[in-house]
Formats: C-alpha cells, sequence, structure tokens
C-alpha cells in the first residue's frame, strides 16, 4: 500500500516568518488656527524683546527735580535726583554729569518734583540789574491777574492806598486827568500760590528810585499789579 509522502523541504531552507504588520505613517494635518497661534505668540515674543532692548538698552542718566522749585530761586544741590530714562531723541534733558553746573543757577520756570531738567527751564541771569531795587509783593486775588505770570514779564505796579497814591494832572494839580500812581516793574520770581488764601509773593526789580516808596506801598498792601502788552502784540 503506497503513501504519499508530504513534499520535504528544501534541505537547510529556513521556513519564512511571517513578516510584521506595514507601518502606516500618515502625513499630520495642522489646523490653521494652531498656525496662526503660533504665529501671534512669535510675534508677541519679538515685540516684548524689542520693548525690553529699547526700554532697559538705551537709558540715560539725567537730573530730576526732587522738590519744587520757584521761578526765579536758586538751585541747591538738595533740589535734584537723579534718575534713568529712555529719552525720545527730540527731548532734551541735562545729564548727570552737569549737576555741578546746575546748582547755584536759577528757576526760569516753576519747576515741579520729578519733572525732568531742561537747559531751557535754568538760567545763570542775576535777579537786579545795576540801579535796579528788589521788591516782594505779597498780592490777593483781585490785586494782579489770574492769567499765569513769569519772570522777565513787564508789569505796572499801581498803588491803591489814598495817601500818594494819585498823579498829577496837567496843571499839576489832582484833577480828571489824574489818576493812580504807578512804577514800572519787570518780574524776576513768582511764588508758590497758598490753596487756602489764593495769595502769591511776586518778586518784582524797579529802578532804585522808585525802590522805598513802593516797598512802603507793598508793606500796606496797598499795589495791584497790571501786565503790560507784550511788544509787539496785536501787530
Amino acid at each position: 500500500m503506497s503513501k504519499t509522502a508530504a513534499p520535504a523541504s528544501a534541505a537547510g531552507q529556513i521556513p519564512a516568518q511571517p513578516g510584521p504588520p506595514s507601518l502606516r505613517w500618515q502625513a499630520r494635518r495642522r489646523r490653521p488656527g494652531v498656525l496662526a497661534l503660533a504665529a501671534a505668540l512669535i510675534a508677541a515674543g519679538a515685540v516684548g524683546n524689542y520693548w525690553y532692548w529699547t526700554q532697559n538698552g538705551q537709558r540715560t542718566p539725567v537730573l530730576v527735580m526732587a522738590r519744587d522749585v520757584a521761578a526765579g530761586t536758586v538751585i541747591q544741590d538738595a533740589d535734584l535726583a537723579e534718575a534713568s530714562v529712555a529719552l525720545d531723541p527730540a527731548l532734551k534733558a541735562i545729564g548727570t554729569g552737569q549737576r555741578a553746573q546746575v546748582v547755584g543757577k536759577r528757576a526760569a520756570v516753576e519747576l515741579l518734583p520729578g519733572a525732568l531738567l531742561a537747559p531751557g527751564q535754568i538760567t545763570s541771569r542775576t535777579l537786579v540789574r545795576q540801579d535796579e531795587q528788589l521788591v516782594g509783593l505779597n498780592l490777593k486775588p483781585g490785586q494782579m491777574p489770574d492769567s499765569p505770570l513769569k519772570p522777565e514779564d513787564q508789569v505796572q505796579v499801581v498803588f491803591t492806598g489814598d495817601s500818594g497814591a494819585t498823579t498829577p494832572g496837567k496843571n499839576g494839580k489832582p484833577g480828571q486827568d489824574s489818576g493812580p500812581a504807578t512804577v514800572d516793574a519787570r518780574i524776576v520770581r513768582v511764588g508758590t500760590k497758598q490753596d487756602s488764601t489764593g495769595q502769591q509773593v511776586i518778586d518784582v526789580a524797579v529802578k532804585s528810585a522808585d525802590g522805598p516808596r513802593l516797598a512802603a506801598q507793598a508793606a500796606a498792601g496797598t499795589v495791584a499789579l497790571a501786565v503790560k502788552a507784550a511788544s509787539g502784540a496785536g501787530s
């Protein structure tokens, strides 16, 4: 009886092993919203780096005011402080290296605490010139204009008292054409206005011959201030 023999494998041949399942690579789809968010974050980071660089990489040491200094007042070292700020190229400020040159000069305008100090805000001019006297006027509201006053303003001090407060008329005697006595003056310092009373001290320079008379009227409180029109005004 014949038997069918199973076919023999070739000598030395290793049976084929089942291979691993094929790997399926699929390209990831990037959502447009994710791409936009990434771009926004990158842009924000760039802007932040630029801001940090401009604020911290280009800072300049400058002088600032430590306390209020009225116009015409001599600047003391204690009036000044130092700060490091990022300056606009158009802004002119006095550097800390010029501190010694600033001390001893006068404030040309009122200087407020925390304000940067600019070259145009200080002056080396003296308050009183030759043949002039300095007189302080302690004025209340109604004795001076409400508009801001500043050094070098040309003003007229009017005597409002009865004694010696009128000028003679054309015939040398008081008449209809007579008026209150006046003194021409130049403002050299404007004090700080008092919050409670509104009073303000205005220092004026007058001719030496007018100084004593004006000082007497100022002490009695019988003066008022009128501001002259600027040269060329209304033309």
